[in-house]
């Protein structure tokens, strides 16, 4: 009687997770996805979300454990008020977190999840993480990168190791896990890549250049292996998102220990978004989930900027079709001539982004001035 008890309950049981698995079948039902830097944060968010969907996830971060002061310095950390370590705590309580723990939040969901702990600002961690994906699940389809690191300084104090520390990850490391990750994808004849940026490419009134030009430097890689890949079915794009994540809680604690002692951490004339002003960053995963599916088939060497439930994509630069001055004849400019068409052509409504007097107002859709 008691082995039949027990036969029926685990026959359940069976049936509730295959009932959970299915339900879960979604847009990425089958495939196979890293998630870099997925133990908190956005990464944590589209991890889960790719699962709800359907993906066997590699997640990943470099070590067991929650990340360790990263922007705030033991140093600095010191120097907080009784308040500001508090709030500090807080947050970074909340943040907790590494591959394991969301591998297990997506199995405990019903999800499919293997955790890797992998460094991938060095190339064999790279190579191990994309080997992770086919040794447990014979493939993989999408690759997204969200690792991140940070610093914030100002210029002239800006050190060869904090530029060395961001650009490890971004866009070094990101070229390492999508170099092994290519190989397999161009024998499927498909494959997804995500790379994680931020709007700091375009220049932040936020003091940390390291960090603008990392991820301009992402940007310029994901251009170069989309076009390079398009012929494979492998399809390259960039999202640049802004959440309440790690970096912007410490960004915060820095503002108000800067503040405290009359410096600031922004550029003249700027002002920076409040820690609170920032959505979750579970609002940036649908749309990054839509481009890792098969339906983004015809999107590729893109960028977009993703903030709460708002989606923008950046227009394409295009030497050919930007604005553009012509001498009709083969003869040198004179700086004067030069100079007096690109007044006309240029600057006749110029304002500099480096001016923080606020420009006439745009419509977002149609970026034309509103009147």
């Amino acid at each position: 009687m008691m082995t039949a008890v027990i036969y029926l309950r685990r026959k359940r049981l069976c049936r509730e997770r295959s009932s959970r698995v299915h339900n879960m079948a979604g847009v990425l039902d089958g495939r196979v996805a890293i998630v870099t830097g997925s133990g908190q944060g956005i990464g944590r968010a589209i991890a889960m979300k790719f699962a709800a969907e359907g993906a066997k996830v590699i997640t990943n971060n470099t070590k067991k454990g929650s990340v360790a002061l990263n922007m705030v310095s033991d140093e600095k950390y010191a120097a907080l008020s009784d308040e500001q370590k508090k709030w500090y705590q807080e947050k970074h309580e909340q943040e907790h977190g590494d591959a394991e723990t969301t591998a297990a939040a997506i199995k405990a969901a019903g999800g499919e999840a293997t955790p890797c702990y992998a460094d991938i600002t060095k190339e064999a961690d790279a190579k191990k993480l994309v080997a992770a994906a086919i040794d447990a699940y014979g493939r993989v389809d999408i690759v997204c990168n969200v690792a991140g690191r940070f610093g914030v300084s100002d210029f002239e104090e800006l050190t060869e190791e904090m530029w060395d520390k961001v650009f490890d990850v971004k866009p070094k490391g990101y070229f390492f896990v999508m170099k092994h990750a290519i190989p397999h994808m161009k024998k499927q004849g498909y494959g997804r890549i995500l790379n994680c940026a931020s709007p700091a490419f375009m220049g932040d009134v936020i003091k940390h250049a390291e960090y603008c030009a990392s991820n301009a430097g992402v940007i310029g890689l994901t251009r170069a292996v989309a076009k390079e890949f398009w012929t494979n079915g492998i399809r390259v794009n960039t999202f640049c998102p802004a959440a309440r994540t790690r970096a912007a809680y410490e960004i915060e604690t820095l503002r108000l220990q800067a503040e405290s002692e009359g410096k600031s951490l922004s550029a003249p004339g700027t002002t920076m978004f409040s820690y609170e002003s920032n959505t979750p960053p579970e609002n940036v995963a649908p749309f990054i989930t839509y481009l890792a599916s098969e339906a983004s088939e015809k999107v590729s060497g893109t960028t977009f900027i993703v903030i709460g439930n708002m989606v923008a994509m950046i227009p394409d630069p295009s030497m050919f079709g930007s604005p553009m001055i012509m001498k009709p004849s083969q003869e040198l400019w004179g700086v004067d001539e030069v100079g007096k068409a690109a007044e006309e052509k240029f600057f006749a409504n110029y304002h500099s982004i480096a001016d923080p007097i606020t420009p006439p107002p745009t419509n977002f859709e149609a970026g034309t001035p509103r009147g």
